[in-house]
């Protein structure tokens, strides 16, 4: 192999062009022979035994060529990327520039997005708004109303269905008379009120008694799934049971059964110590976030295509187990929303260029500061590990490899510089619309109408015959 040029291209990519030599296509050859003669016939031979001469003299030299330029190849675009010292970020698009002949080797050129050479903007002394962490006693209720709620009972009653009470439930979805798919469910537990089902089923629901069916008509929205958006269909429904709320009384009592106080006050006071506390972390990692932000958005860089992608199907991929833990299947998901996996990918495409983006300038300080991760440091977060998940420190070792470690200390390291040198603005200073031309204003108010959605979405709560639970 030896590499006859490489050229950069735009977009973070480099052309090689590649020539194997002629001993090593010979080889390849070879190769390629011993994998397919098993599949040639040829007469006066048992099946895999006539010799290499006998079938290219037959079918002619060139019949192994092609498997064997697939079996050369790799290992030539290999060798040529480690002799550049490329940093490949996607796989390569190749295309045969000489094909081989008899006694010669071939030549190819494989297009392939590389790593991007980053320039830092400014990344320190850079302004932020910082949220103002204010707790009051309506915080300290929810957070209790919470919890008497997570401690509610589920009573049955021989009442009608009331918004807030529980109905057990069969349904069935019927389309012109015709029960359609993800439409059936038996002994559902539906919350009246939730919209966890699509708009107008729980209502009809109320004024029922357990034992109680009837027909419901529904009318899907236009956005719904493509076989039922707009679609009026009947739910055939039948009550089992109805269950209403047995909310606990807020009191002493209810502070010794839910947590190691003894009075109410003393729990709130300790509601209120963790909910600043949360408040004040979420303020700090929104900071950090806006900070960020702007650091990614000051980096000057030619962000390969191929990055994006990948970082798309990461953002897809934590999409789908997010939806496994709660057990809900993708394709049912997909199904129960009409969505189509190409929309998630589009609706994800801005979130993850500028997720690069900041893990590019992430990467770009952590050069520029020289930063480092001492083995101190790595053994303290594995020991912080230890104790999170109650493993010992060789047992989370086998999961979090020490790279993965250094990775994140090193992230850490580099977003700390940033944020220390930073300065927290209120966040009306940052609304205060600053003086421009018109140009710059056109331009900004265009850039507002393009602000892309920083999140995909969570799954929603229009389901014709299933929960989002």
């Amino acid at each position: 192999m030896s590499v006859k040029s490489c050229e950069k291209l735009e977009k973070s990519k480099v052309a090689l062009t590649v020539e194997v030599s002629a001993e090593d296509f010979e080889s390849a050859v070879v190769k390629a022979y011993q994998k397919m003669r098993k599949d040639i016939r040829i007469p006066g031979f048992r099946p895999g035994k006539a010799p290499r001469k006998v079938v290219e003299g037959m079918y002619g030299a060139e019949v192994f060529y092609d498997e064997a330029v697939n079996i050369a190849l790799p290992d030539a675009y290999g060798a040529a990327v480690d002799a550049e010292k490329l940093n490949v970020v996607g796989y390569p698009e190749v295309e045969l520039v000489e094909a081989p002949k008899a006694g010669s080797g071939f030549v190819f050129k494989a297009t392939v997005p590389v790593y991007p050479e980053v320039k830092l903007g400014q990344y320190k002394g850079l302004k932020a708004p910082k949220a103002e962490v204010k707790v009051g006693a309506a915080d300290v209720n929810a957070r209790l109303a919470e919890l008497a709620d997570r401690n509610t009972r589920l009573v049955s009653t021989d009442k009608a269905v009331e918004n807030g009470n529980i109905a057990v439930i069969d349904y069935e979805g019927f389309d012109n008379g015709v029960a359609f798919q993800g439409g059936k469910g038996e002994n559902h537990s539906l919350e009246i009120g939730s919209g966890t089902f699509v708009p107008g089923f729980e209502e009809q629901l109320i004024g029922m008694k357990a034992g109680e069916e009837k027909d419901i008509d529904i009318t899907f929205p236009e956005d719904y799934h493509k076989d039922l958006a707009g679609k009026k269909v009947v739910f055939h429904v039948k009550v089992n049971e109805v269950k209403v709320k047995d909310v606990p009384a807020l009191d002493d009592e209810f502070a010794k059964d839910v947590s190691e106080f003894d009075t109410l006050k003393e729990l709130k006071a300790d509601l209120k110590k963790k909910i600043t506390a949360e408040r004040e972390e979420a303020a700090n990692r929104a900071f950090e976030d806006r900070l960020m932000t702007q650091v990614g958005e000051n980096i000057e860089a030619d962000v390969p295509e191929a990055m994006v992608e990948a970082q798309v199907d990461r953002f897809l991929e934590n999409f789908k187990q997010q939806l496994a833990s709660q057990g809900i299947p993708y394709d049912q998901y997909l199904q129960m929303t009409g969505t189509e996996e190409s929309k998630l990918k589009d609706d994800a495409r801005e979130p993850a260029e500028k997720q690069v983006r900041l893990d590019l300038a992430v990467a770009a300080i952590i050069e520029a500061e020289k930063l480092e991760a001492s083995a101190e440091e790595i053994a303290e977060e594995y020991k912080k590990f230890s104790e999170r998940y109650g493993m010992d420190v060789d047992t989370v070792k086998k999961y979090l490899p020490e790279d993965q470690i250094k990775a994140q200390i090193l992230n850490e390291k580099a977003i700390a510089v940033v944020r220390d040198s930073a300065e927290a603005t209120a966040p009306e200073e940052e609304e205060k619309p600053k003086k421009t031309t018109k140009k710059t204003t056109k331009k900004a108010a265009k850039k507002d109408e393009e602000a892309p959605a920083e999140e995909t979405a969570e799954a929603p709560a229009e389901a014709p015959a299933e929960s989002k639970e």
